[in-house]
């Protein structure tokens, strides 16, 4: 089988893991940056080409798109759908993910339990709305931000009306949602591949810090979910129309609350941390649908 892993670079761990899980079983594989890709749109038959060279005869796409570049990458993966090339993500999946505001909406109107989150369109309307969310501190997030990057604790409204004064002036668009105690620091990931959680780990924030990011100094340690965790967050990838999904949850009084779910998860921090080859498990799903395709 030929597959293509769209990534920045070679030297990242997840795109080394997927691109030595996929040479293992014996399949050629390719990594391609999607930010050079370019597109011709014809009658005749799109064609997506890589500094000059015509790209063809591929099976499969394993899209590894950062934030930065998110719009080049829903704009590629498009492209190899509209050929009929099977991608392990797909773009409108990887769009409603890459909204915090859009993926909490959605989880919560298919009963999917998540933090209490305010969407403020207006600075005058900061005080009423802020109400809504009933104690200090409250949580103010970036909607496009990413290992713990632009999330911010406000401890009272001074603190809280400073945050988002800056978010604003900065032509930036934020949530804000209830700040959950009981966590203590503590988030769990779910790594999900076609409805089955085959690794998960907690992240533990360091002393002093709330954010439990592995970016942002946190460890991790292999864990096993409890049976409501685990049906969270496959529910959780299903109704975001992710094969491959990276499940954010909080314990909290309620259960499981879900934070986030990543359309493109990291793989070291997990890999290394349950010593399960999770990309391995990536490939064997690309080996399913193929042949599935294939026989159809």
């Amino acid at each position: 089988m030929r597959i293509l892993i769209l990534s920045r670079s070679t030297e990242l761990y997840s795109t080394r893991s997927l691109f030595n899980a996929a040479r293992r079983r014996k399949h050629f594989v390719r990594v391609i940056d999607h930010v050079n890709c370019n597109l011709l749109v014809s009658n005749d038959g799109n064609k997506l080409y890589y500094y000059g060279q015509l790209i063809e005869g591929c099976d499969a796409v394993i899209p590894r798109i950062g934030h930065t570049v998110t719009k080049q990458g829903e704009a590629v993966i498009r492209h190899f759908e509209s050929i009929d090339v099977y991608t392990v993500l797909r773009a409108e999946a990887l769009l409603r993910a890459r909204d915090k505001l859009s993926c909490l909406q959605l989880l919560a109107s298919k009963g999917v339990k998540v933090p209490k989150t305010v969407y403020i369109s207006s600075p005058q309307d900061l005080d009423s709305m802020s109400e809504l969310i009933e104690e200090f501190p409250k949580i103010i997030k970036l909607l496009s931000g990413t290992h713990g990057l632009g999330v911010i604790k406000t401890d009272d409204k001074s603190a809280m009306r400073a945050t988002h004064e800056l978010i604003s002036g900065l032509k930036q668009k934020s949530i804000m949602q209830e700040f959950i105690a009981e966590s203590s620091g503590m988030d769990i990931r779910a790594l999900v591949v076609e409805n089955r959680v085959v690794a998960s780990m907690k992240r533990q924030a360091q002393e002093g810090e709330f954010r439990s990011n592995l970016h942002r100094g946190g460890y991790g340690e292999k864990i096993a979910l409890t049976e409501e965790e685990e049906k969270t967050a496959i529910a959780a990838a299903k109704y975001m129309g992710l094969k491959v999904a990276g499940v954010d949850m909080l314990r909290s009084q309620e259960g499981p609350l879900v934070l986030e779910v990543n359309a493109s998860p990291g793989l070291e921090g997990i890999e290394t941390i349950t010593k399960i080859d999770v990309a391995t498990k990536i490939i064997q799903l690309i080996e399913r649908k193929v042949m599935s395709i294939n026989k159809g």
